[in-house]
């Protein structure tokens, strides 16, 4: 228990120090010993303080997602989007900025606040529809293939959206898609907070039947445990965190899926009261080293370009380790 308690307190501490230098950092250093002017104030408060809470909460959200996603499929290389949510978010995205850019009130429509909405909209649709077939389907492979099968078709959609989009249009979709963290401000910021601490709460609830299916869902039934209102409950959970971080920042890659094999990895152990907070502290200090180093050229690179980065080679060292 001491070990823990050191472990989350360092990577409290570490995230601290990244923190740190994630706003210090940029095209524009700001020395946090020198007096700033009015536009270093400016830089600071409007652009780089909201991106790096932002990494720190899309960080955590992402990650403890993925944690979940693993759990209930028992599967290592589940991620925050394999029941399809990016997906659907993707597509709301889509048919704002490729079918509205045809429309009169394009300017209206293509707007951040506008492509957030549309996101919102598409994520929470798939969401709900993911939950009322939850209620038809009696095991999480039949729910698995289920979210793969709403992804591919949203992705077909998005495909034939494409096909007739113009240039610009198609564009700014590809942009949104390879993600962003400086498109949210404090607006915003309110509104991923708000969703995760409803998420946070339902979670809380979920904790020990979690740690029930980590032995399967029969031994889990056996157990006392109501497996279908866990599910569900995990599918509302991993949508609303999923949702709300994909609709703000776009898709973040490989976050998810590698950080709770690292959080496991440093704790030794599958409890979730131990390995989610872990998780997302560990995602949290991952996604802003990932967002320092992004902002570093002068150019900023999109967000889940050194998010795969950090990501692939700890997915390649997993599926290595397991086939020796």
């Amino acid at each position: 228990m001491r070990k823990n308690t050191l472990i989350l307190l360092s990577l409290g501490i570490i995230g601290v120090v990244f923190f740190a230098m994630d706003v210090c950092c940029g095209s524009t250093f700001l020395s946090p010993f020198a007096s700033l002017s009015t536009m270093d104030m400016h830089i600071l408060h409007e652009i780089r303080l909201p991106r790096a809470i932002t990494a720190i909460l899309a960080g955590a959200a992402l990650s403890v997602c993925g944690l979940l996603m693993q759990t209930m499929f028992r599967n290592p290389l589940a991620s925050p989007y394999i029941l399809g949510i990016s997906s659907g978010a993707g597509l709301g995205v889509a048919i704002v900025t490729m079918c509205g850019g045809l429309l009169a009130a394009s300017s209206i429509l293509l707007s951040p606040s506008s492509m957030a909405i549309a996101a919102v909209v598409g994520a929470i649709t798939t969401m709900l529809l993911v939950m009322l077939i939850s209620h038809k389907v009696k095991d999480n492979v039949t729910l698995l293939i289920v979210g793969v099968m709403i992804g591919a078709v949203a992705g077909a959609l998005i495909n034939i959206i494409q096909n007739f989009s113009n240039p610009d249009a198609l564009k700014l979709f590809i942009v949104w898609t390879l993600g962003s963290l400086s498109s949210v401000g404090w607006s915003e910021l309110m509104v991923v907070a708000v969703v995760m601490s409803i998420s946070v709460g339902i979670l809380l609830l979920l904790i020990k039947p979690l740690n029930g299916l980590l032995l399967g869902e029969n031994y889990a039934r056996a157990l006392g445990i109501d497996v279908e209102r866990v599910r569900i409950g995990l599918v509302l959970v991993s949508g609303l965190l999923a949702g709300v971080i994909t609709a703000f920042c776009g898709t973040i890659a490989f976050i998810g899926v590698a950080v709770p094999h690292i959080a496991r990895g440093l704790v030794k152990t599958n409890n979730h009261r131990i390995t989610i907070p872990v998780c997302a502290l560990v995602g949290a200090d991952l996604l802003l080293v990932c967002d320092m180093l992004c902002n570093l050229f002068t150019y900023p690179l999109p967000i889940s370009t050194m998010s795969t980065l950090f990501g692939a080679p700890i997915i390649l060292t997993i599926l290595l380790k397991h086939e020796v």
